[in-house]
Parts: C-alpha cells; sequence; structure tokens
C-alpha cells in the first residue's frame, strides 16, 4: 500500500510567518547542511501559491521525478530532539490518548532553546498566534458558523483533551525538570498552539500491514515535506524508506505550478477542524456529510404511535450496538458518489424497518449471515431509489432532521455563494465556514431527491 503523509502545512490567510531577513534562504542552507536534497526544480516560494509558503515547479517536472529527499536525521522527533534520551527514560509517565505529548514537550523545548538545530526550519512556520483552527475561534462564532456541520463538538472534545494532557502530565514533568522548562514560558496557551501545529503540520508514518493492529507511528516533524499545500487532486506523494523519506510527483507538474501532497480522505468539516482551511466547492471530491446514527433512531421514535412500539425500536436498537453496527455518538458517513459506511446504514435501515416476526428470527439467529447479506444488495447511492418503501421513509426523515440542525438553508448559502461581491465581503472565517457547510448540504438535499 502506498504511503501517505497525513499531516501536511496548514493554509489560511495569512499562513507563514517566522524571523530573520530572508527565512527561506536561511531554511535552504540549513537543507544543505543536514543533507536535505532539493530537485533544482522546485522552488520554496510565497509566490504562486495558495496560502502563505508552498513549494512551486520552476521547470516541467515529470511523473514519478524525486522532488526532494529528506534524511532521517533531518526529521524532527521524540527521538532526534536534544532531550531525547529524556523522553525515553520517561517514556512511561509521558503516555497520553493522544500520544502526541513526547513530540509536544520536544517542540516546547527545541522552539525556546537559544542554540536550537532546528530554528532555521521553524522560521518558516506560520505565527502560533495566528492559527486558524476553529479551536482558536471564539466559542460564540464556531457555534453560530458551524453548528450542524460536527466541527463544534470535535472541538470541545480537542480542548478538554489538550487541557487534561497539559495538567495530568505536561505540567507535572516540566516541574520535575526546572533546568529545562518554565510553566510561565511553556504555557497552556503555547502548549494548545502546538497541538494544533502539530495536528497540521506533522506526519504519521503508516503502519506495516502485518502491524495494523497497532497503534498508530508517533508523529514526526519533516521539514521541507509540510510546506506543501494540500489538494484531493494532488501531484505529489510522501515515500518512507528506511534512510529517506521523499516527495515524488505523482503527475506531470507544468513550470509554475504549485506542488500539492496529500493527506488521505478528507471531508471539509475535517480539513477546517485540523487544518484550519476547507477546499471551495466543488474542488473537494472527498468531502461528506454525516448523519448521526442517534438521529436515524430518534426518526424512527417519531413513527412509533405506543409505547410498546418505542420499547420495541430500543430493543432493535440495542442489538445494533451489540452487532457494533451504531453507536451513541457515531456516523452514517455519506459521499459525493457512495455511502462509506454502506454496511452499518443498510443494516440499521433493515432491522429499524423490518416486521416484528422477522426481527425476532434475526435475533435469534444473532443477525444474519454473509450470504443472506449480500443477497440484500449494495447501498450505492444509485441504488437508493430502488430501495423499500419504509426504508427510504426512514433514510429521508433522518435527512430531514439532520438539516435541521444547521442555523441557515440550502437556498440561502447558494445566494450568498452565488453573489461575488458579497461574497468577498465576507470574514475568512464566514467564507470557510460557509464552504463546509454548503458541501455537506449538498450531499444532504442530493440524498433527500433519491429518497422521493
Amino acid at each position: 500500500m502506498a504511503t501517505q503523509a497525513k499531516r501536511p502545512r496548514v493554509a489560511g490567510p495569512e499562513g507563514g510567518g517566522g524571523g530573520g531577513a530572508d527565512p527561506v534562504a536561511g531554511f535552504l542552507s540549513w537543507c544543505q547542511q543536514v543533507g536535505l536534497e532539493l530537485s533544482p526544480k522546485v522552488a520554496v516560494s510565497r509566490q504562486g501559491t495558495v496560502a502563505g509558503y508552498g513549494m512551486v515547479a520552476r521547470e516541467s517536472v515529470q511523473r514519478g521525478e524525486l522532488l526532494f529527499a529528506v534524511p532521517r536525521a533531518a526529521i524532527l522527533s521524540q527521538h532526534t530532539c536534544s532531550i531525547g534520551d529524556l523522553l525515553e527514560r520517561e517514556r512511561g509517565a509521558l503516555q497520553s490518548q493522544s500520544g502526541w505529548v513526547p513530540l509536544l514537550l520536544a517542540l516546547l523545548h527545541e522552539l525556546q532553546a537559544p542554540a536550537s538545530p532546528w530554528s532555521p526550519y521553524f522560521a518558516l512556520w506560520p505565527e502560533l498566534g495566528r492559527l486558524e483552527h476553529p479551536m482558536f475561534w471564539p466559542e460564540e462564532e464556531r457555534r453560530r458558523l458551524l453548528q450542524g456541520t460536527g466541527v463544534p463538538e470535535a472541538v470541545e472534545k480537542d480542548l478538554a483533551s489538550i487541557r487534561s494532557e497539559y495538567y495530568s502530565i505536561v505540567l507535572p514533568f516540566m516541574e520535575a525538570h526546572p533546568d529545562l522548562f518554565s510553566p510561565k514560558v511553556h504555557s497552556l496557551e503555547l502548549y494548545h498552539q502546538l497541538v494544533a501545529l502539530v495536528m497540521a503540520y506533522s506526519f504519521q508514518e503508516p503502519l506495516e500491514e502485518e502491524e495494523d493492529e497497532k497503534e498508530p507511528n508517533s508523529p514526526l516533524m519533516v521539514p521541507a515535506a509540510d510546506i506543501l499545500n494540500h489538494l484531493a487532486n494532488h501531484n505529489a506523494n510522501l515515500e518512507y524508506s528506511a534512510d529517506y523519506l521523499r516527495m515524488v510527483a505523482t503527475q506531470p507538474i507544468p513550470k509554475g505550478h504549485e506542488i500539492f501532497n496529500t493527506y488521505g480522505q478528507m471531508a471539509n468539516w475535517q480539513l477546517i477542524h485540523m487544518y484550519g482551511f476547507v477546499e471551495p466547492y466543488p474542488d473537494n471530491t472527498d468531502d461528506t456529510a454525516d448523519i448521526q446514527m442517534v438521529t436515524v433512531r430518534e426518526a424512527a421514535l417519531q413513527k412509533a404511535k405506543v409505547e410498546a412500539e418505542r420499547l420495541l425500536l430500543y430493543e432493535r436498537w440495542d442489538f445494533l450496538c451489540k452487532l457494533e453496527m451504531v453507536g451513541e455518538e457515531g456516523a452514517f458517513v455519506i459521499g459525493r458518489e457512495e455511502v462509506l459506511t454502506e454496511e452499518e446504514l443498510t443494516t440499521t435501515l433493515k432491522v429499524l424497518c423490518m416486521a416484528a416476526e422477522e426481527f425476532r428470527e434475526f435475533k435469534d439467529q444473532d443477525g444474519w449471515g454473509d450470504d443472506k447479506r449480500e443477497e440484500e444488495g449494495s447501498l450505492t447511492l444509485k441504488n437508493i431509489p430502488k430501495l423499500k418503501a419504509p426504508w427510504k421513509q426512514l433514510l429521508r426523515d433522518s435527512v430531514l432532521l439532520t438539516l435541521q440542525t444547521y442555523t441557515t438553508d440550502l437556498k440561502s448559502e447558494q445566494d450568498l455563494l452565488s453573489n461575488k461581491e458579497v461574497y468577498t465581503k465576507l470574514s475568512w472565517r464566514e467564507q470557510q465556514a460557509l464552504q463546509v457547510r454548503y458541501g455537506q448540504k449538498m450531499i444532504l438535499h442530493q440524498l433527500l431527491e433519491m429518497t422521493l
């Protein structure tokens, strides 16, 4: 399986920052010192890029050409930083749900170290105080602009986790090593900013196929690789080997064009949550809309006329939970052309709509065998109009309930997007949030049309 970068560059309204008279010249000089080889066909630039610093083709590049190679020693990680030995010794005390604490401590230390060998690399980072992740938006603005998209809920979990991680793990570690850290300097605010930076800029080396059951690899900061901006329709990809990480062109890149990486299939709500930007509609071919699993349960309960019907629905739901088809915090994910959680949604519609006697038999058999499931057919978007009427009605009711969670309707958003004069007067955040909402609603309305 081809390896892919997972967390490259933030794109934002003012992306890129850093000090020094010419941070690019300083960075390129540093690259030579550490053996980071850039092809003469590429240039690090703020000109001709979609946001902040990026990489541009000086000459035409062919598919398969090497754009740059980063030696393992040039990667900034918990192992290569100047306090790597200490972090390794204290590894047990630094375990967390995110798995990011050792790298974050490495960054906290290196950023403040006067003679850090990584300083020329840091000079190309964006200003930490100007990151555009929704976690830095005022709560009221986040709620107002992104309600219904799933982003506010994801941010609230992040903020609670960051605060807990800082006070329970990071702060005690820093207090135990006052020669290296000062909580006044290495504050919760700075830690919060570095979490966002790692979220947006770091990479995680993919596990080998036989290691799929293991915990994900620790994040890495990969100089040069994190300069590339993102597109779903990217033209470069990061490949991992024992000694180097190589960025290779995946399609021809004409002279003067920007070089784009990808970090996998990311919907716009995920892009804005993790990276602080979106791809304008309809560019993000990986965009999705979610229908919360509990929303389907709510839609089914609306049809229950008596208590016995409600109890039977809850029994069906509990059985779906047992089958691991649904959960209280799960979502059915709908792409532009396919249902990404096809098995879960098919099973849920089937179980919630089946006759009582059929459900008893289904439950006694502990679900279907594979043969039976195959007979049901696949739940592609094209097949939705062919579904049984009760299935379509439940799906339709679920979509309508989902649309009610937004504060605006599709038409008002279409009007905003079609009026360039009005759209350009919106703030950066308003524009990005509008693109997230609009993309999701277009998918949901497409689903509505198919359930008529």
